[in-house]
This record gives C-alpha cells, structure tokens and sequence, in this order.
C-alpha cells in the first residue's frame, strides 16, 4: 500500500501532467471572460429535472441541519443540548464520524427510485463543509468513507450506478472546511498563504474528475475568499480545456468571493442563492436547488410531516422554476445507514408519476413567450421552435369546466388543443374576444373520480398551430 504522503505525490504529478499543457494550447483562458465565452452542453439544459443528496457525518446525529457541528462549535442551545441528552461527557463532533455506518446503502436501490421520479441527473455530496470526504481522498486521511464509517467508496459506487442507469453524474464539493487548521491559517493571515487551496481542495477536485468523470460540479463554500486565493479560474480551463468531461461539463457559480465574486455571475449555470426562484426569465443558465424537508438539507429524525413539502408543492415548484428556463435540482437526505426516508421517496414517486405523463411539456422544452397567465397557476413552456408545440401547465383545474387564457393566439381550422394524458382528443375552442385579439376559451373534459387524471394536482394542455 502506498503511504498517504506518496499518495499525494502522484496526484500531484498526474495532476500537473494535465495543467502543463494546457497552458500552451488552451481554447479557453484562465479568466472569466474566456471561461464564459465556451457553449454550454446541451444535455444539462435538456435534463431538467435532477437529485441532490446531502449524505455525511452530519447524518449520524440528524438533527438541527447539515450546519450540526458548526452550530455545536458556537454553542447553539439546541445543539449543545441535544448532544448533552444523548452522548458522554467530552463527547466530539468527529466521534460520529465511525457511526457513519451505510449498512442499507446500495446505490442500485437508490438509483432505481431516482429514474422512476423523472430525474435525469443525480449529484451527490463528495464533501460537506466538515471535511469528510465520500471518497478514498489522499488528502483526507482518516477522515474519508474508506478508512473509518462505512469503509465503502461512496462515490464510485453512486457513480457506477448512475452511469448503469442512464443518468447523467455530477458532484457537489465544499471549496472550504469549517475547522481545517490549513484553512484557518490562511484566514488568519488575511489570505496571503494559500496552502489549504493548494495542497487540498484543488487536489481534491482534479482528484474527483479523474477518477469518477463528473459531468456536472456543483462547487459551494467560496464566500470568505476571492479568486487570488481560489484560483478557481486555473482549475476551470484545465476542466474545460483538457479533463476526461472536457467537452460534456458544466459548473455552477459559487467558485470565488469579494471583488471577483462569482455568485450569480459566472459559471455554466447559476444557482445565485438556495432555493432561488426568480420572479422573471434571467438571460442564463439557472437552477433551483431546494429541498423537500424545507429546513434541512440532511437528514432530520426530529422533522415534522409540516416540514416537508407535499408532492403538488414539489411539481409546482418545477414547473414554475422550467417555465422560468430551469433546471429543479431536488435534493434529500439519507439516514446515516443508507435508507431513504419514505416520505422522501414518496416525493419522488408523485412526480415521476406526474412526469410520466406530462414530462412533454418539462423535458427539452424552453420558455414560452410569456411564463404565466396572470396568476401563479398557470405556466407555460414550449418546445424547441421546430417542434412548434406550446404547453399550459394547469395548477388549479377550473370548477366550471372551462378556461380562458388572454395569450395564445388560435388560428380557425389550425390551432389544435389536447390534454396530455387524456384520450388524445381535441378539445373544443373559440376565441377569447371577437376583436380578433389573442385569448382562447377552451372547454375542458369531464375529469372521472378516480381517474389518473383525476388523482393529480396538475394538468398540461398542449397547442399545436397557434397563430403568432
């Protein structure tokens, strides 16, 4: 067995095997400007829909958030007492790091439910802001899956499975570490060393896309630091110029902050806050990352059923976040062992049941001309301009039976209207108005008790051959 130390050594020489020659025949330069001028992959604004898994150390106590040992080093009463309640005196945050156990942890399992709700991509949490690492990291010793816990390559198995099961693989990864005695030296001395950048996240990066080939990087934990101290930009040209996914990755915004702050800014897509859900179109590529426990992102034993968001929540947030240009990255949290909650899969059965119908008007789609019909409770999308459909997702189904929208433009003995899921029949139409302005009054069907049609919480129409 290699040493830890010689470990280290050969990453770094693999490591700079790759950068050197990047930077003689790089396409895209170290710089913001450069980075920002590369296309986008397709798959990632085609996919939509995918999952987040907060999966750690901090699921060992499930409790409070994935924030636990932070809040435990500044003395939260809730946390400091919890702990009091439930471990021996002089008891330590990395203590729970051998009950990380992942006894019922199996990737296929959770791959399987992850298809069956509709997700296209699936990015788990290689490290947290704790440090721990889902992965045999030479940078990380005795604080990784492998050597204590579960013993397991977390990582490498999520990633096998995800490939295995058609599904695109991404990776969250924390920039910084809460209590890294490297990171605090850098902090204390304002920034000017740089050895936990150095000698640790950005070994770690390189290390993860060399060896499980993400096609996503969901990059976190930036904000104390600006880019002369992250180097983010270095390491993005060498991914984009010269890495195994150079030319299927993309990577989120949270890479650097204070004057070269990223955060809605930079990036192949942008995140801009937790949960963000504009009000309007932003001009990029976005996503929503949100949780269906609304208080954690880990796993909490002491959740209430209050605290979770109910499947018609889950399907109006995607489709209100697709209508908006996109992408719902929707996130749970395993228990300490590996099971999933069934409240969780619950949630993602209801939408993949929902998508199996209606996932025409979510998947490849784009936006509409406008997003809504003057209310929350309508959203529209539309396929891609050569496919010529426009869709009108539903959230409320009419009492009366018939519905009147002021935006689409039908054309007499063209403009066809069907509901997805249905018979496939064309539902009858007239104009709004009789000046000629847009609008359609559109009779529904009669929606049978007990119906899947019936049993669901929202519902697409669908027009082809709608006048401009």
């Amino acid at each position: 067995m290699l040493s830890s130390s010689s470990r280290f050594t050969r990453l770094l020489l693999l490591v700079l095997s790759c950068v050197i020659p990047s930077l003689t025949s790089a396409q895209y330069l170290p710089n913001w400007e450069s980075l920002d001028s590369r296309p986008n992959p397709t798959w990632y604004s085609d996919s939509k829909i995918g999952i987040f898994i907060h999966w750690g150390v901090f699921s060992v106590p499930s409790y409070h958030s994935e924030w636990f040992w932070e809040d435990l080093s500044l003395q939260d009463p809730d946390v400091v007492a919890f702990v009091n309640a439930t471990e021996a005196p002089g008891f330590t945050y990395p203590e729970y790091g051998n009950r990380f156990d992942a006894t019922f942890f199996n990737a296929t399992q959770w791959l399987e439910l992850f298809k069956a709700s509709g997700a296209k991509y699936v990015v788990p949490t290689a490290k947290h802001h704790e440090g721990f690492c889902n992965w045999p990291s030479a940078t990380s010793f005795n604080w990784n899956s492998v050597d204590i816990g579960p013993h397991r390559d977390i990582i490498g198995e999520i990633a096998n499975a995800t490939i295995a099961a058609g599904l695109h693989f991404g990776l969250y990864h924390s920039l910084f570490e809460w209590f890294n005695p490297l990171y605090l030296q850098d902090k204390a001395n304002n920034w000017t060393t740089r050895t936990f950048a150095q000698d640790k996240t950005f070994p770690e990066l390189y290390d993860l896309v060399l060896k499980y080939n993400p096609e996503l990087l969901f990059s976190d934990g930036e904000w104390e630091a600006d880019n002369l101290y992250w180097n983010s930009t270095g390491f993005l040209a060498w991914l984009v110029n010269d890495s195994p996914v150079k030319d299927t990755v993309l990577y989120n915004d949270r890479w650097a902050a204070g004057a070269d702050n990223t955060l809605c800014h930079h990036g192949s897509y942008y995140t801009c806050a937790d949960r963000f859900l504009p009000s309007s179109l932003v001009g990029h590529l976005w996503e929503n990352a949100f949780t269906i426990d609304t208080l954690s992102w880990g796993y909490r034993r002491n959740a209430l059923l209050s605290d979770y968001m109910t499947t018609p929540q889950v399907i109006s947030t995607v489709v209100q976040t697709v209508a908006l240009g996109g992408n719902a990255l929707i996130n749970i949290g395993p228990a300490h062992d590996g099971s999933i909650d069934p409240i969780f899969a619950d949630r993602l059965m209801g939408l993949g049941f929902w998508l199996s119908s209606n996932g025409e008007a979510i998947y490849e789609s784009v936006p509409w001309t406008i997003a809504q019909n003057e209310s929350t409770t309508l959203w529209y999308t539309s396929s891609k301009p050569a496919l010529g459909a426009v869709y009108a997702i539903l959230l409320d189904w009419p009492a009366t039976g018939v519905l009147s929208l002021s935006a689409p433009t039908g054309v007499s003995g063209v403009t066809n209207v069907t509901l997805l899921g249905g018979s496939n029949a064309s539902l009858p139409w007239v104009p709004l108005t009789t000046s000629g302005a847009p609008g359609l009054t559109i009779t529904l069907p009669t929606l049978i008790p007990g119906s899947a049609l019936a049993s669901t919480s929202a519902w697409t129409l669908k027009f082809l051959g709608l006048g401009k």
